[in-house]
């Protein structure tokens, strides 16, 4: 009878002992025993400081400009489904269709005598509908390459100017916005509902992209409008300082919303609680005139009259990067690309800018070692984000003269009204002047 003998083998992985990139080249094994590492923490202060030095050595957010406009960049559309193509609507009618990765127009229309107002696009078809100040609605056919065709499909003739218009995310409907709030049907030439609740004008309007039904509106007499496209009459009504020039939904969070306002200031609200905002976004030192979401949620980009673009993250009131160029005018329209990697602006002088959503992220495909370094300083970074000497190099930025002076004249302004606020309290009864904090401050009143 034959002997069984049992053998034991020692299997190793290759992976586990050498580098991916050279496989001749051994890893060196660790032992990440505390006692063997005494300077450990001194190490990563040093790594963490230079990563944060490289970061802004390498800040060189501005990528490019689109030229071609004959007037002022008053309107910009994203394509739902491709990067590359992107729509302008200018103030004297003009509609362009531009190529971001080779940087080139398409294809060019006249589409309104006059401001191109608002432009949407729909879902799932190749056509866009503009809306402009000569009271027209047009609908456009376009193809997958971005051609536009000279005619458009269909024209409806409104009674009143229309200053915005949204596309419904599932459904074959559009909302436009004038003297009041329209809701249309893409096949049919008069509205199917429509919305007034005693203001002037309504400026703006949104679509939200979770909640389908429920629309968001800004309105000429300081308001911010919401409304259920279901029902017959509008829902809730919040009334700010000064007017709101535009509103833009999270697309994470279906009851949260952010508006820009006349008074330097953002306005960021939870659907649950309109009686205070959730957060006040405060940084620009001009009024602000648009502002948008990023893919993920977590931050927004704001463009002002003060000629700059700045990027909050959406639970903090000061913004952590601020974009501006020389020949840059008042920044009119701004949006954020959909793979979350690139802002665009639209402005005064005639120009489409590509940005950078992060200012010193790398162009091109990241190696596994570049990505995993990459990682390792962002984690230093946020370990010692605190450090007086990380934040100072951090949040450090090169403004212009005029902006640097307002900002400092404003808060001249805002520390002498707490000083009186406080002297007053100071000064009277118990009681007579309760505190009141500056969120509740902003609004004015709420209606249902």
């Amino acid at each position: 009878m034959a002997a069984k003998f049992r053998v034991k083998l020692l299997s190793r992985n290759p992976d586990d002992y050498l580098r991916e990139t050279k496989r001749d080249i051994h890893k060196v094994p660790r032992n990440y025993d505390p006692a063997l590492h005494p300077f450990e923490a001194p190490r990563e202060y040093m790594r963490a400081l230079n990563a944060t030095k490289l970061e802004r050595v390498f800040a060189k957010p501005f990528l490019g400009s689109l030229d071609g406009h004959k007037d002022g960049v008053h309107s910009l559309l994203k394509h739902p489904s491709s990067l590359s193509l992107l729509l302008s609507g200018a103030c004297d009618g003009e509609v362009r269709v531009w190529n971001l990765a080779q940087r080139t127009c398409v294809s060019t229309v006249q589409a309104h005598q006059g401001f191109v107002n608002g432009m949407c696009y729909h879902p799932s078809n190749n056509y866009f509908f503009t809306c402009g100040a000569d009271k027209t609605i047009k609908q456009w056919s376009m193809s997958l390459e971005g051609e536009v065709e000279a005619e458009p499909i269909n024209t409806v003739l409104g009674k009143t100017t229309f200053y915005s218009m949204d596309h419904h995310w599932q459904e074959s409907v559009f909302a436009t916005c004038g003297d009041q709030v329209d809701i249309w049907d893409e096949e049919r030439a008069e509205p199917v509902r429509s919305f007034a609740w005693g203001v002037d004008s309504v400026n703006t309007v949104k679509f939200n992209p979770i909640e389908t039904h429920l629309l968001g509106a800004t309105a000429s007499d300081r308001s911010i409008l919401l409304y259920d496209m279901r029902g017959s009459t509008p829902l809730r009504k919040v009334i700010l300082k000064l007017k709101s020039n535009a509103i833009v939904w999270n697309p994470m969070e279906a009851f949260v919303f952010t508006v820009a306002n006349e008074d330097y200031n953002l306005y960021t609200f939870d659907v649950r609680n309109l009686k205070i905002p959730a957060n006040i976004h405060m940084d620009h030192v001009s009024a602000v005139t648009d502002v948008d979401f990023s893919p993920t949620g977590k931050e927004l980009v704001s463009a002002s009259y003060d000629k700059t673009l700045r990027i909050f993250p959406i639970e903090k009131g000061r913004s952590r990067e601020v974009y501006q160029t020389k020949r840059m005018q008042r920044v009119q329209v701004v949006k954020w690309s959909l793979d979350n990697k690139y802002i665009l602006s639209g402005s005064a002088e005639m120009n489409i800018r590509v940005w950078k959503a992060k200012a010193s992220d790398k162009l091109g495909v990241l190696r596994p070692r570049e990505k995993s370094a990459f990682n390792y300083n962002e984690k230093l970074k946020e370990k010692f984000q605190h450090h007086p000497k990380f934040r100072r190099i951090a949040r450090h930025r090169h403004v212009p003269k005029l902006i640097y002076n307002a900002k400092k004249e404003l808060q001249t302004i805002r520390q002498s009204q707490k000083r009186k606020e406080a002297n007053r309290r100071a000064h009277s009864k118990p009681g007579a002047v309760p505190f009141v904090s500056e969120r509740e401050k902003s609004v004015v009143g709420e209606e249902q």
